[in-house]
């Protein structure tokens, strides 16, 4: 009896060891999808970073970019490459879906990419730069400085990971073009493939480098999730639009000066914000703007409480503070090291406290607007009754009281405090009574 529990002990520690060796994980490989389509612009290197932010927190094991472009900033293409190259993770870029394109920055993001893949039918190429101007066309910019400078930046990213560097030269300097097949065929990207399915299961088990490290991926069978924007990016995506940027910049700043020469017509407050937003569009930091714009409309409230008016200022610093908050608070727990929901209690917190202000104002506002629409109070007043606080006479001022308001008055006879009075008339700020008992 004794050998047969032994040799059942023996096989049991036998499979558990083996059990060990086995190559199952206990944890699915998870990936995390991005869009990037339209033009690249502040928005976009938001997104990119916040989902990397994202992805890193809640431990998934590749950032999936799906991407499809005419191109964008450079400095915003900049920023992504940047980003994924300090990446602790692999990130792919797939120029998604059939039909699509990823030219200019695109191309740039893609040669920069752990793996590089593209759909069916895509192009991707034409990096010249081009210069934009919103009164005039844009050009092709020839500035030999500049035209050398992308070409050793792009043919770097593309050495960097094995790739096709004559192509990524003459991506610069000729705009050459190149479909998927061509562009598989000369090395320039590493997998061809109709769906994100396909091409998770075509790269699964590939080996790459990232920070130094060789990284494998696992990603056949592999949970797939999909990034949703932030309201900051949001907010983001509409004002850096070239177009929307240009026109909020140009107009805020003819605002601004028009608001300067002719004051009392409150535009050099519409200057002051559309020029703020109309330099977030054009790249200038966002957490320095968005600072600027809650500092602006901490001051434009103050100044609501010192300034007669209809509460437009009031009004104004409310927007400047809600669109200032949205912009400052980024959106990915992970920069702060704390937990997703502390973060949400956090947002919540500073989104609250600026309605509460400007709710507060807004209120105050509404309480002066329905106090100038009264009707004088002196003229109802007339032949109404008041109670003498203090003693009143020809030579004695003192203070009446008339429904819970405390009035100076006076009498051309001696009233004794407590009694009783009526109002005949006033005199500036002073109220003119007589006694009751002078009625009798």
């Amino acid at each position: 009896m004794r050998h047969y529990v032994i040799f059942i002990l023996l096989t049991l520690l036998f499979a558990l060891f083996l059990f060990q060796l086995s190559p199952v994980s206990s944890e699915q490989f998870k990936v995390l999808v991005v869009r990037i389509e339209g033009t690249v612009k502040v928005a976009t290197s938001n997104v990119v970073r916040e989902a990397l932010e994202y992805a890193v927190a809640n431990g998934y094991d590749v950032l999936l970019i799906t991407i499809d472009t005419t191109g964008g900033l450079l400095s915003a293409t900049f920023e992504i490459v940047d980003a994924i190259e300090h990446s602790q993770i692999p990130v792919i870029v797939y120029v998604y879906p059939s039909g699509g394109k990823s030219w200019s920055a695109g191309t740039f993001i893609l040669l920069a990419s752990h793996v590089a893949a593209m759909a069916p039918y895509t192009l991707i190429g034409s990096c010249q730069p081009v210069s934009y101007s919103p009164l005039g066309d844009s050009e092709p910019i020839k500035d030999e400085k500049t035209i050398n400078a992308l070409t050793a930046y792009i043919t770097e990213r593309a050495r960097i990971h094995g790739r096709n560097e004559t192509a990524a030269k003459l991506f610069v300097i000729q705009n050459l073009n190149l479909n998927e097949e061509l562009a598989l065929k000369y090395g320039v990207i590493d997998v061809v493939a109709s769906e994100i399915d396909e091409l998770l299961v075509k790269i699964d088990g590939r080996y790459v480098k990232v920070l130094g490290q060789s990284v494998v991926l696992n990603t056949k069978g592999a949970v797939v999730h999909h990034y949703e924007q932030s309201l900051r990016t949001m907010l983001l995506n509409i004002i850096s639009d070239p177009i929307v940027a240009s026109l909020a910049f140009l107009i805020g700043l003819y605002a601004l000066i028009f608001g300067i020469s002719a004051p009392g017509h409150l535009a050099e407050i519409i200057g002051v914000f559309l020029l703020m937003l109309g330099l977030i569009g054009l790249g200038f930091n966002v957490n320095i703007a968005a600072l600027l714009l809650l500092v602006i409309g901490a001051v434009l409230m103050i100044a609501e409480a010192y300034t007669p008016g209809f509460g437009v200022l009031g009004g104004s610093g409310f927007l400047f503070m809600i669109v200032g908050s949205l912009l400052l608070i980024p959106s990915g727990s992970a920069q702060w090291l704390v937990s997703e929901d502390f973060y949400k209690v956090f947002f919540a917190a500073i989104v609250s406290s600026v309605l509460v202000i400007g709710g507060f104002t807004l209120f105050a506002v509404y309480k002066v607007v329905k106090a100038r629409r009264q009707k004088p109070l002196l003229k109802d007043m007339i032949n109404e009754i008041v109670y003498v606080v203090d003693e009143l006479g020809p030579d004695k001022h003192g203070f009446v009281k008339y429904s819970g308001e405390y009035w100076m008055a006076k009498s051309q006879t001696t009233i004794k405090s407590g009694s009783k009075a009526l109002v005949i008339g006033k005199e500036g700020h002073i109220l003119i009574v007589k006694s009751l008992e002078e009625n009798n």
